[in-house]
């Protein structure tokens, strides 16, 4: 058997391994969250960035469609050339 001081050393021993242990289970705990929050937050990221692109490609399509519409106005607008008369000799 333990003498009174060993078995309260002991007690003080083990109880400060609960304490360690629960303290180190809240931090992986915590570090689970971030990792969660980090991860859901690069999705938002790619998701958004993705979008973007998206947009972009297709403002840069409807931008070219628009040039080509109004050159082919301009082209149509424009009257035809005319050829010179010939003239009388005389």
């Amino acid at each position: 058997m333990l003498r009174p001081t060993e078995a309260k050393a002991e007690e003080a021993r083990k109880k400060a391994r609960e304490l360690f242990t629960r303290d180190r289970a809240k931090e992986e705990e915590v570090v689970k969250e971030r990792e969660k929050a980090f991860a859901a937050q690069s999705q938002k990221t790619a998701k958004l960035k993705a979008m973007r692109l998206a947009r972009d490609a297709a403002e840069e399509t409807a931008a070219r469609e628009a040039q080509t519409v109004k050159a082919a106005t301009a082209a149509a607008a424009k009257p035809a050339a005319r050829k010179p008369k010939a003239r009388k000799a005389g």
